[in-house]
């Protein structure tokens, strides 16, 4: 079985227990901190602010908070980051660039909790992932739990009322999920050998010069204000939500994030991290004064049970020769 997607045997159950509880501790932590990220970057996009310029900003900050951090976890190790320099990429481009940049331009078109309700269908694309590339068939329980989620996707999506629908905001929702997808293989593979500390310090340097270039060479649409960011009725200075967004919501997410998939697995950590939805709804809620409505919260009820039913369908799956 593939170290991307089964919890390891260690040895004593005492040792077991204690990397599990870590882990979880470090997904819940990695969830609440990714959680704010969509309400800080609506604020910033509402002055003026387009979502390249945010997402580079996040991405510089915590890439200038981290890096340090990684070059000590190395110890002296450098024969190993290059060895592995195409999966530091593939993660700075995927789940860094790609998820948060896809992400914030969701934002600017719907409202923050539908957009991560539907980039959160991403375990059940780690499920079709495993099963097309690791030959890991699932079980009748996880696929009972992907049409569930499926079912609670159509009613965050409003389809059913007709509801007016932001056709580039769920396409790029969508792409969010496939960086989040990509986020939690890469995060949980262990054969690399690179610490979790260098290899989020390494995806955060790739994804900010990637940024940078697209936005000299005029890729990448740029524009910034320093007009003051509103949330819950009160006026902050614009610095403030970029220094949440670079600390907390990346440096801080990132680490403990890759920490958790280091010690749950892929399968378990995407579950972990739908609290980063719960945590989302709220923050969006109690800054931005944004709730979904009642049909949308009910599919992502459902989209949540549905992967549940991922994760515990996650024993019956069956290796395909």
């Amino acid at each position: 079985m593939s170290t991307l997607t089964r919890d390891k045997a260690f040895g004593a159950p005492r040792f077991a227990g204690r990397r599990s509880a870590a882990g979880l501790a470090f997904a819940v932590v990695s969830a609440l901190s990714f959680g704010i990220s969509g309400s800080l970057a609506r604020g910033l996009l509402d002055t003026g602010w387009t979502p390249g310029a945010v997402v580079l900003v996040r991405i510089a900050v915590a890439a200038v908070v981290v890096a340090p951090l990684a070059v000590v976890s190395l110890r002296g190790r450098w024969g190993s980051l290059r060895r592995h320099a195409g999966t530091v990429v593939l993660y700075g481009a995927l789940g860094v660039v790609g998820a948060q940049f896809c992400y914030f331009s969701a934002v600017a078109h719907m409202q923050v909790a539908p957009a991560l309700m539907i980039e959160y269908t991403a375990p059940a694309a780690v499920v079709v992932w495993l099963w097309v590339r690791h030959g890991e068939r699932p079980g009748r329980i996880t696929l009972l739990g992907a049409g569930v989620a499926a079912a609670g996707l159509v009613l965050v999506l409003d389809l059913i009322s007709g509801a007016d629908l932001s056709v580039p905001g769920v396409l790029w929702s969508l792409g969010a999920m496939v960086g989040a997808a990509s986020y939690f293989v890469i995060s949980a593979d262990e054969r690399n050998g690179l610490p979790p500390l260098a290899l989020a310090g390494g995806g955060l340097v790739v994804g900010a010069l990637a940024l940078g270039l697209a936005a000299l060479v005029g890729l990448l649409p740029m524009a910034a204000s320093r007009a003051p960011a509103t949330y819950a009725g009160t006026e902050v200075a614009w610095w403030v939500p970029l220094v949440l967004l670079g600390v907390v919501s990346a440096a801080l997410a990132y680490v403990a994030g890759i920490a958790a998939g280091r010690r749950l697995g892929s399968r378990l950590a995407s579950f972990v991290a739908l609290l980063e939805v719960v945590a989302a709804v709220g923050f969006a809620w109690l800054l931005l004064d944004q709730l979904p409505s009642t049909v949308q919260l009910l599919g992502g009820a459902l989209v949540m049970l549905g992967v549940i039913g991922v994760k515990l369908g996650e024993r019956d799956v069956t290796r395909v020769a």
